[in-house]
């Protein structure tokens, strides 16, 4: 119901070996929630391979997160930094 009321642009991202918030689950929910609200400003995105911290991972199990060495995918910031820049 909440996303429903967002009028504001919004970037919703997720890995898909996140097994703290289900892509499968939740992606589709929030587009239509958006959706349903009339919001037209959002964009989603499904990074494969990548856990819960936006690292690559082979299981995303949260035992795996100390063993990655990696702070966060550039792509995910990639896309963050290109999705602000395009705000207007």
């Amino acid at each position: 119901p909440v996303l429903a009321r967002v009028k504001c642009p919004v970037l919703a991202v997720n890995g898909s070996l996140d097994l703290q918030v289900l892509p499968d689950q939740n992606m589709p929910l929030i587009e239509k929630s958006l959706k349903e609200g009339g919001n037209t400003r959002f964009e989603t995105k499904v990074f494969p391979g990548l856990n819960h911290l936006f690292q690559h991972a082979k299981t995303g199990q949260l035992s795996e997160y100390g063993q990655i060495e990696e702070t966060m995918a550039p792509e995910v910031m990639e896309l963050v930094a290109s999705w602000i820049s395009g705000l207007k």
